[in-house]
Parts: structure tokens; C-alpha cells; sequence
């Protein structure tokens, strides 16, 4: 016969269950590269926060008499042809780097969830023409819709945030629309219309936060291939210009006197990569603990 004291603990147990986010968050602590991807981002984010802070030199301080100096205990990670501060140009550029990576990326985010909720919910030929505009915007060259872009309204940065946002949304929007379309016939849907809510209610707080699952881990995938896009412009020439600087900007001029000064190319493409790295392995991390199959090994 069991005591009272063992029911009462046995239906405070039953009473804690768990939740998707914490099942989730419990699988991720056991995925040592996602949690070392997670370290390394917000140790990145806490550098360029403080920057302007802790650099050790100032953003357009120069020595034209030292030029392009090898590493040294002044100058850590050498210094540009300028005589600038690599380590402190390098720390500045996350801040730019790191800001289009998250910006354009939540506006791809905000117009993909948005339009691919919609299209999916609404089904039919709704659903049907807007997809089919989605797959006209796939064939279009949309790195020549951006320098056209940059060359017709000038070089903005916040002008570059939202043209690579606005050309990164396609693939969420069809991530969503099939989470919306497996979700619109639960239960949980079918009940909500019998209560009579509005299909913007519905959407808004029963089909939304239910494809957050697939969207973050989506996200944390495409802040690296943005970040690439940028580094792809500048290295052209069309993205960040001086005096600000970015990781790409720097890495283009790297190029330029790699021969000469290899490590005006080693350090700020070892900072590029080593972003990317952390990212596609919280990504993966982030991919394996919300996998609802994995809930049930």
C-alpha cells in the first residue's frame, strides 16, 4: 500500500510535466558544439556592444610613419597600410557585420512569416497565386536587383539591411506555409473557428507561435548566408564604404596586399569564419532539440 506522502509527490511530478521549449532547452545543454556556438555569439554580441568602450584604439586614429606593421604586443593583430589598428577596425566591423546579419535577417523574417502564414491558411487559389509569385521572384537575379539598388539610391546602409532582407524572405515564406498548412487542420484550429474568432486572431495567436519551432532554427541559418551576402557587396564594392568598416570591407582589402600583408586577410576572414562556424552549429543544436520526433527517443 503506498503512503500518502509518495501519492502526494508522485502528483506534484504529474502536475511539473514539461513543456516543448524546456524538453527542448534540456536536449540543447547536451549538444556541446550548439552551446559552444551559443558562447562564442554572445561573447561576439558583448564585444561589439562595448566596443566603442574597450577598443584599444580610436576608429580613425592613424601612424603613416608605421604603415602596415606585422603583429606586435602594441598592435596585436598588426596594423593596416594606414598605420590603423587591425584589432580595433576588426571590433568595429562585427558591429556592422553582426547589425545586417540580425536586421536583415528579421526583415526577412517579419515579410516570410507573415506572407507564408497567410498563404498557407488561406489555400485554395489564394494560396495558389501567391506561391506562384514566389517562384517568379526565385528566378529573378536578385543580386542584380540589389546593386541596382545601391546604384540607383545610393550606398545606405539601412538601405542595404532592408534590400537583403527584402531578398531573403522566399525560402521562410515556403518553410511556413507548410507548417500552416499541417497545422490549419489540428484540432486546436477547428475549435478556435467554432468559437468564432477571425481568421487574423486565429493566425495571430494559434498558427504563429506554433511554426516558431521551425523559423528559429530557419533563422539562426540564415543570419550566416546574410552575412556572407554583405561580405560578398562589400568585397564588391557595394555594400559598407569608409570610414565605417565591416568584416567584408576589410577582407576586400586584405586581398588586395595579401601577398605583401597576409594578416590584414587572415584576421578578419578568421573572425568571418569563426561566426559562421558558431552559427550553423547552434543552428544544427537548435535543429535537433526542437525536432519533435527526438522528444520521443
Amino acid at each position: 500500500m503506498m503512503s500518502d506522502s509518495t501519492v502526494i509527490t508522485d502528483l506534484n511530478e504529474a502536475e511539473e510535466g514539461t513543456s516543448l521549449w524546456k524538453d527542448a532547452w534540456i536536449r540543447l545543454r547536451k549538444n556541446h558544439l550548439a552551446l559552444f556556438g551559443l558562447g562564442v555569439m554572445l561573447f561576439l554580441c558583448t564585444i561589439a556592444l562595448l566596443t566603442p568602450w574597450i577598443a584599444p584604439y580610436g576608429y580613425e586614429t592613424q601612424n603613416l610613419q608605421l604603415g602596415a606593421a606585422p603583429p606586435s604586443w602594441e598592435h596585436w593583430l598588426g596594423t593596416d597600410i594606414f598605420g590603423r589598428d587591425m584589432l580595433t577596425r576588426i571590433m568595429y566591423g562585427s558591429r556592422v557585420s553582426l547589425a545586417v546579419g540580425f536586421i536583415a535577417t528579421g526583415v526577412a523574417l517579419l515579410i516570410g512569416v507573415l506572407y507564408g502564414t497567410v498563404a498557407g491558411y488561406a489555400g485554395g487559389r489564394v494560396d495558389a497565386v501567391m506561391m506562384r509569385l514566389v517562384d517568379i521572384l526565385y528566378a529573378l537575379p536578385f543580386m542584380i536587383f540589389i546593386v541596382l539598388l545601391m546604384v540607383v539610391f545610393g550606398r545606405n546602409i539601412l538601405l542595404l539591411f532592408l534590400a537583403i532582407g527584402a531578398v531573403e524572405w522566399l525560402t521562410m515564406a515556403r518553410i511556413v506555409r507548410g507548417q500552416v498548412q499541417s497545422l490549419r487542420r489540428q484540432e486546436f484550429v477547428e475549435a478556435a473557428i467554432s468559437l468564432g474568432l477571425s481568421r487574423w486572431t486565429i493566425i495571430r495567436r494559434h498558427l504563429i507561435p506554433n511554426t516558431l519551432g521551425p523559423v528559429i532554427v530557419y533563422t539562426t541559418l540564415t543570419i550566416p548566408s546574410v552575412m556572407l551576402l554583405e561580405a560578398f557587396l562589400s568585397f564588391l564594392g557595394l555594400g559598407i564604404q569608409p570610414p565605417q568598416s565591416s568584416w567584408g570591407l576589410l577582407i576586400s582589402y586584405g586581398v588586395e596586399t595579401m601577398e605583401e600583408y597576409p594578416w590584414l586577410l587572415i584576421f578578419p576572414g578568421l573572425a568571418l569564419s569563426i561566426t559562421l562556424f558558431a552559427l550553423n552549429f547552434l543552428g544544427d543544436g537548435l535543429r535537433d532539440a526542437l525536432d519533435p520526433k527526438a522528444s520521443k527517443d
